[in-house]
């Protein structure tokens, strides 16, 4: 019975351990996505419109480390400023975490600002988050989720993304967002 007991009590203190109870910006994401004023979006690689055949071998490489991208934005309006600078706060508090985020840079002034931060090593890096905000729009966090991707790997998806179809219709919901 003491064995019996035993265990349980092992299996229930390592559950209780393994379940972090700090914030994180994935749990942000799904808290938020649907509460009213926030706009999310998901976004897959297959969006792109991508003619694969005309990527150099560099490109595909970069491309293949991406697997999706997670949009959140938050409207800004007379009846939110304080929610605004509220939830602006919450996501400025989860990126101080420097045991998870890495901050690539940092610019702005005291009414807007812009940050790269990523998880993982220099070399192998799981996701890249952007995260703007302008004290009289609102703010967007952007989480660009992949495998092993590199510093380079984002200057070359930029001119991947320059040659992309990409079907605007999916973005309808963040018109007007940010002037």
């Amino acid at each position: 019975m003491t064995k019996i007991f035993f265990y349980i009590t092992t299996i229930l203190c390592l559950l209780m351990v393994s379940c972090q109870s700090e914030p994180s910006l994935q749990k942000y994401f799904v808290d938020h996505q649907e509460e009213p004023g926030f706009v999310a979006v998901d976004i897959s690689p297959n969006i792109l419109n991508i003619d694969k055949t005309k990527l150099s071998l560099e490109e595909k490489k970069a491309l293949a480390s991406f697997h999706k991208m997670n949009l959140l934005a938050f409207k800004i309006n007379d009846k939110n400023k304080n929610q605004y600078v509220s939830e602006k706060n919450s996501i400025v508090s989860i990126l101080k975490d420097t045991t998870t985020y890495k901050q690539l840079m940092k610019f702005g002034s005291g009414k807007q600002g812009a940050s790269i931060s990523y998880v993982g090593d220099e070399k192998h890096i799981n996701e890249f988050v952007l995260f703007g905000n302008k004290n009289d729009n609102g703010f967007a966090v952007v989480r660009i989720l992949g495998n092993d991707m590199k510093p380079e790997d984002a200057m070359t998806m930029i001119s991947v993304l320059k040659n992309s179809n990409i079907d605007m219709k999916q973005f309808e919901s963040l018109k007007g967002l940010m002037k």
